[in-house]
């Protein structure tokens, strides 16, 4: 007898055959919906004009992602799976590393804290980091932490298992009260606090309430990418984006599927405006997956933002850059729904791209200039 799943178990399952169909299949931007908008070249120019002279810092789980690549030519004899015949490995800053990652294609002053291990995989995210000219002077080292590690096995465009190497672990008193005061220090001079939160330990409602405190009292935009596996209070940032999994789960609104039509989602319309009252936000920026993002705003209607995704062929850290460029469109004086187009072409581009990837100036303009002449 199928046991039936239940609560936040029948989301993910859901969510995980949603992100399953993503990875074989091609979309393409819906019809333009009463919530439409459309920014031109000059306007996106004029605002990443503005981006090289910011600083962000980013706040969360901190990974080291890599990815063996390979391909498969039997069934192993010992049990019914592939056997992968490593061609290469890649290595890659992941979780709020790769947030980071995500900013330093278009800003220089990017900063990272979150815990680390004395082991090799820390040591090796750091250089990852450094190379990037991505300052990780902030970061927790404890020697009694082993650093998070995501493998993940591809052959022929396809993964095929991933490997998770992680304890969960909160940061002690003392080193919570460590990072408040280095971004005290350093947020006159920050433009954006990013926290990032898969989950991991390092987000706790105390981190957040005080560094946020901090930031707001400076006028400072503060964001958050939430986990539903992580009870965290986001009252008081400026804006934070859940997934449609996530959205329901924080709002408390019974799940079902998505309708195919976003716009008519009475059920997505609710969670995202008690997601508002809840957080005290003034933006929830909800991710639908296929169908793109669905903005919500303190006293407007929502705004609905059609996928710009053509081609899927990996979905790994499409969240961390939407997060990382609405955070961007904000701070380089864009507003919420010209920083959630950014947000959603960034999206659409990594997402046609193996392994965690990242998007590029010269390709976010590409996309732009792409879409308009779909038009």
């Amino acid at each position: 007898m199928e046991r039936t799943l239940t609560g936040s178990a029948a989301i993910y399952k859901s969510q995980r055959k949603h992100f399953d169909s993503l990875e074989l299949n091609l979309f393409f931007t819906s019809a333009v919906s009463p919530f439409s908008f459309a920014m031109d070249l000059t306007r996106l120019k004029q605002i990443l004009a503005r981006a090289p002279s910011m600083r962000i810092v980013v706040i969360g789980d901190l990974m080291l992602d890599e990815f063996v690549w390979g391909k498969v030519g039997r069934i192993s004899p010992e049990a019914p799976v592939p056997v992968v015949e490593v061609t290469g490995e890649s290595f890659y800053p992941g979780g709020a590393a790769n947030v980071a990652r995500n900013l330093r294609e278009f800003v220089k002053g990017v900063a990272v804290i979150g815990m680390l291990g004395k082991d090799r995989s820390g040591q090796q995210l750091r250089e990852l980091l450094t190379a990037q000219n991505i300052d990780t002077y902030n970061a927790v080292e404890d020697e009694g932490f082993s650093t998070i590690v995501k493998t993940r096995i591809i052959a022929l465009h396809q993964q095929v298992v991933r490997v998770d190497r992680e304890k969960i672990v909160s940061p002690s008193p003392e080193q919570i009260a460590r990072v408040v005061a280095a971004v005290r220090d350093a947020i006159q001079k920050a433009d954006a606090i990013i926290f990032e939160d898969y989950g991991k330990g390092f987000i706790t409602t105390e981190l957040v309430t005080e560094i946020a405190r901090e930031a707001r009292a400076a006028g400072k935009i503060v964001a958050a990418d939430p986990n539903p596996r992580h009870s965290v209070d986001w009252r008081g940032v400026t804006v934070v984006k859940p997934n449609r999994a996530e959205a329901f789960l924080g709002s408390g609104v019974p799940w079902r599927e998505p309708d195919e039509t976003p716009v008519k989602d009475a059920d997505l319309r609710r969670a995202g405006e008690a997601l508002l009252k809840k957080w005290e936000a003034k933006y929830v920026l909800v991710t639908l997956g296929e169908h793109g993002m669905m903005l919500f705003q303190q006293s407007e209607a929502p705004h609905y933002i059609p996928t710009k995704a053509r081609q899927v062929f990996d979905v790994s850290g499409a969240g961390d850059t939407a997060i990382a460029l609405f955070t961007l469109g904000l701070v380089c004086g864009a507003t919420a729904i010209e920083a959630a187009e950014i947000a959603n072409h960034g999206s659409a581009v990594v997402v046609s791209k193996l392994g965690t990837a990242t998007v590029t100036r010269d390709e976010l303009v590409a996309s732009f200039r792409e879409d308009s002449e779909h038009d």
